[in-house]
């Protein structure tokens, strides 16, 4: 059985549908365009590796990292750049550098010749599980 790849929105994020567990974020990864799907690879294994009991979904297309309380952390596929999303990012030291329109929240953007600093990104998803999860 051939199946069809999933579309990318126009944003050049993946399409996938919405659903709970380690599966609908392995297939939003999996169809992650080309270097963007090694970055969202990397970030799910540091998610994994800082906070074992994470809590995992997709929707609205972005996979989601949580726990009983809420969400702490998403990645999006934008065609230059992976966004990387600290719901309580304002909370975070040193806070995460580009502004979000929401409060608390403060991105990331990792575009494909960036080097990835495993480091910072793991000590502030370290001080986010900390932190109240929100809910969307």
């Amino acid at each position: 059985m051939n199946e069809t790849p999933p579309k990318l929105l126009s944003s050049g994020n993946p399409q996938i549908p919405k659903g709970d567990g380690d599966g609908p974020v392995q297939a939003w990864i999996a169809a992650a365009p080309g270097w963007q799907g090694d970055i969202g690879r990397r970030l799910d294994r540091i998610v994994e590796d800082v906070f074992p009991a994470v809590r995992k979904a997709v929707k609205w297309n972005t996979p989601l990292y949580g726990k009983d309380d809420g969400w702490f952390f998403a990645m999006y596929c934008y065609r230059r750049y992976v966004q990387l999303t600290f719901m309580q990012g304002t909370s975070l030291d040193p806070v995460p550098p580009v502004a979000s329109k929401v409060a608390g929240t403060r991105y990331v953007n990792i575009r494909e010749a960036d080097e990835l600093d495993a480091a910072q990104i793991a000590d502030w998803l370290r001080q986010a599980v900390q932190l109240p999860g929100v809910r969307l």
